[in-house]
C-alpha cells in the first residue's frame, strides 16, 4: 500500500480550506485517510498553517511520500530540514544534539524573517490607507474649490443682469421703432 501525505479539500465554494492527510494513494481526495497532520488556509494573509510536526515526521520516516504541494508545506514548518537532520544523526554523520541547535538556529532565522515580513505587510496596509485618506481629502477641496468658484461665478453674473436691465431699458425703445416701422409696412403691403 502506497501512503501519501496530502491535501483534502473542504470549506465553502470558490473559499477552500485544506486538511493535511496520510491517506493511501488510492483513495479519492476528498476520501478515506489513515491520519489527518493539520490544516491548511490559502485564504489568510500570510497562510496560515497547523500542523502536527512530530506525526508529520514519523509518517515522513516510515515512508510516507508527501505531494508536491505538502512537501513545500513539510518544508516551510521546517519537517523536511528535521527528517534530513535525523537520518545524519542515524547514520553517525552528526550528534542529536548538534541536529537539535542546526534546527533551533534554523527556526530562530525563519521566525525573525517572518515577523519582518509581517511587519513589512502591516505598514504596507498602513501607508494605503494613508495614501487612500489623502487622495479623497485632495478630492474634497477640490469640490469645496469648485463649489466657491461656481458660487463666485453666479454671484458675478447677477450683478451683471442687475446692471443690464437698466441698460437694455434704454436701448429697447430705439430697438422697438425700427420693428414698428417694419410691422407697419407689411401691413401696408398686405393691403395693397
Amino acid at each position: 500500500m502506497a501512503v501519501k501525505i496530502r491535501l483534502a479539500r473542504r470549506g465553502r465554494k470558490k473559499h477552500p480550506v485544506y486538511d493535511i492527510v496520510v491517506a493511501d494513494s488510492r483513495s479519492p481526495r476528498d476520501g478515506r485517510f489513515i491520519e489527518k497532520l493539520g490544516q491548511y488556509n490559502p485564504h489568510t494573509t500570510p497562510a496560515s498553517i497547523y500542523l502536527k510536526d512530530e506525526r508529520a515526521l514519523y509518517w515522513m520516516q516510515v515512508g510516507a511520500q508527501p505531494t508536491d504541494t505538502t512537501r513545500k508545506i513539510l518544508s516551510v514548518k521546517g519537517v523536511m530540514l528535521k527528517k534530513h537532520l535525523q537520518i545524519g544523526v542515524e547514520k553517525g554523520a552528526i550528534t542529536q544534539e548538534q541536529a537539535d541547535a542546526k534546527f533551533q538556529s534554523w527556526v530562530d532565522a525563519k521566525a525573525t524573517i517572518r515577523e519582518e515580513k509581517l511587519a513589512k505587510l502591516a505598514t504596507g496596509k498602513e501607508s494605503a490607507k494613508k495614501a487612500v485618506l489623502e487622495a479623497e481629502r485632495k478630492k474634497k477641496e477640490e469640490m469645496i474649490e469648485a463649489k466657491k468658484k461656481a458660487e463666485a461665478a453666479l454671484i458675478a453674473e447677477a450683478e451683471a443682469t442687475e446692471e443690464a436691465p437698466a441698460a437694455s431699458e434704454e436701448e429697447t425703445p430705439a430697438e422697438e421703432a425700427p420693428a414698428a416701422e417694419a410691422a407697419t409696412e407689411e401691413t401696408a403691403s398686405t393691403e395693397e
